[in-house]
């Protein structure tokens, strides 16, 4: 009889493998694995100066991102055609987009943008220093976690500041926070020191990230808020190889979650 309870626990097994990894059981990490997908796509203009949607939506296909952040997006300008950028990207990848303008331009709005797997809990955002032009921050708050989503500014003065308001902006949630963009920032500038005291950078600062078709510095970050009690175990950081479809390379990561 126990012979045969043996065999029906190991047919069962065999029927509904488990999707993490035994070091991550071991670790006490659960399933609940993310995939965050930060990129400047530059309006999907890419490096040999076409608009191409679809290519685009193919790198962001392609990661399997749970969650995207998204910078440099027209919505209905002269440039863009009176296109929204981000619902074009929408559309061909089946998420759920969340825009937010930083300064009205070509009889449109330009910013920021953020596609979720489902309908975000919910939005929030403040405008951001910029001297040269106005920047912004969008945050989204899901189920299990919260994702900021910015570009910040060409001056170093107004991205240190823009540390203190996303500090502030952040600090309320309980459940992961994690932030995404391009900071125009290297990885020894004083604004990721900065950030370093309330943030722990996520993906591989070594992998730089622009210009795309020859990547000679990283400035766009994945990163999570430190929080007592949260622990982020990092499964796989990438930067995809994709030379044409913007000027800054897609940068994601793949991590597990739990709460100590």
């Amino acid at each position: 009889m126990k012979r045969y309870s043996v065999m029906i626990l190991l047919l069962i097994s065999m029927a509904f493998p488990l999707h993490y990894s035994a070091a991550g059981q071991r670790a006490g990490f659960n399933d609940r694995e993310i995939t965050i997908l930060t990129y400047n796509v530059r309006n999907c203009r890419g490096m040999d100066n076409v608009v191409n949607y679809q290519r685009v939506a193919n790198v962001i296909n392609k990661t399997g991102a749970n969650i995207v952040a998204l910078q440099e997006l027209d919505s209905a300008t002269s440039r863009s055609k009176g296109v929204g950028v981000l619902n074009e990207l929408a559309k061909l990848t089946g998420m759920v987009p969340t825009y937010r303008a930083s300064i009205d331009y070509q009889g449109g709005k330009y910013g920021i943008g953020i596609l979720t797997r489902q309908k975000p809990l919910k939005v929030e955002g403040m405008p951001l220093p910029g001297r040269e032009e106005q920047r912004s921050v969008v945050v989204v708050e899901m189920k299990n976690y919260v994702l900021a989503c910015t570009h910040f500014s060409l001056t170093e003065a107004d991205r240190l500041q823009s540390v203190e308001l996303i500090d502030k902006l952040t600090e309320k949630f309980k459940k992961p926070v994690f932030l995404a963009g391009d900071l125009n920032a290297e990885p020894a500038s004083p604004v990721i020191k900065a950030f370093s005291q309330n943030w722990e950078i996520l993906n591989d600062t070594t992998r730089f990230t622009i210009p795309a078709d020859k990547p000679t510095s990283c400035i766009d970050y994945i990163m999570a808020r430190k929080r007592t009690g949260q622990v982020f175990k990092v499964v796989q950081t990438v930067v995809e190889n994709e030379p044409v479809a913007s000027d800054h390379l897609p940068v994601w990561v793949r991590l597990k979650m739990k709460s100590k």
